[in-house]
């Protein structure tokens, strides 16, 4: 039976709860109205915390398809995310699922070999920034939205490669000794055993991976330029100039946030599982 919890306690969880929405919330919420808002709105003083007129023209401008424009721009940034991001994650998921079922199956043997993977992730990016760059420019592959792709792999590879292992311990062995009793291949089980069983843990690690590659910053800046830029590099961009227009700056937030978010709402049920899946023994 469920432990009944005492009233003081139960409104300690929730008022925490709300708290904890509230700081999550607030800052998205306000990201939208910005994106929303004249901009005598957004620099008068004191500030007004909500419009008096809505303002959606920004929204416009920023989805526009006109040569040369800033509209141009952003969507020609969204998809090099879109399609760094993307390469990125699927290289990851194809390096990390062997390299963890390995580790995870040798009964301990390569748990050396796993603090290696961790330690790379927890290098920090600067510290590889010059053979990288050095190695990207002899091979003529700067501004190159494959190139940065794989510099990504660097840091979605070990950090999968974790993820998974954990759930990977999870799936029962006698599962796949069965079927290689049964004359299946160790690609077989792998394929028709382990992964589906792992099905929750590969979308929480793949939309993870995701999230990384869409969201960083540092490589991008240094390895792309012009028609390789990414959204973060793109958003940089627009708050570097002497004028920044707020408005124009919240709208490319608002909208670089709808992919990863949509993903995420779409997938919520297999990312709760997977989140929850390495925890719980039995």
């Amino acid at each position: 039976m469920m432990e009944r919890r005492s009233l003081p306690f139960s409104i300690f969880l929730y008022a925490n709860a709300i708290v904890l929405g509230i700081f999550i919330v607030a800052p998205l919420l306000w990201l939208v109205i910005m994106s929303i808002s004249d901009t005598n709105d957004l620099t008068t003083v004191p500030l007004r915390w909500l419009p008096q007129t809505l303002d959606l023209h920004r929204y416009g401008e920023l989805t526009s398809t006109v040569a040369n424009s800033v509209g141009a721009a952003f969507l020609q940034a969204m998809r090099n995310s879109l399609l760094v991001a993307g390469m990125a994650t699927i290289a990851a998921l194809a390096v990390a699922i062997p390299a963890a079922w390995s580790v995870s199956r040798a009964d301990g043997k390569l748990d050396v070999s796993l603090y290696g993977i961790i330690a790379t992730y927890m290098l920090p990016p600067v510290a590889l920034v010059v053979p990288i760059y050095f190695a990207l420019s002899a091979l003529g592959a700067l501004n190159s939205v494959f190139s940065l792709a794989i510099v990504y792999l660097s840091i979605l590879a070990p950090f999968t490669t974790w993820l998974l292992k954990s759930n990977f311990d999870h799936v029962p062995v006698e599962i796949e000794k069965a079927a290689m009793i049964d004359g299946a291949r160790l690609d077989q089980i792998l394929r028709r055993v382990t992964l589906p069983l792992a099905a929750p843990a590969l979308t929480t690690a793949g939309l993870f991976a995701f999230l990384l590659a869409w969201d960083e910053f540092f490589y991008a800046l240094l390895f792309t330029a012009k028609d390789s830029k990414t959204l973060p590099v793109f958003i940089a961009d627009l708050a570097g100039g002497r004028v920044a227009d707020y408005g124009l700056i919240a709208t490319a937030g608002v909208l670089a946030s709808l992919p990863p978010v949509l993903i995420g709402f779409f997938l919520q049920k297999s990312l709760v599982s997977g989140l929850t899946a390495g925890g719980v023994k039995g």
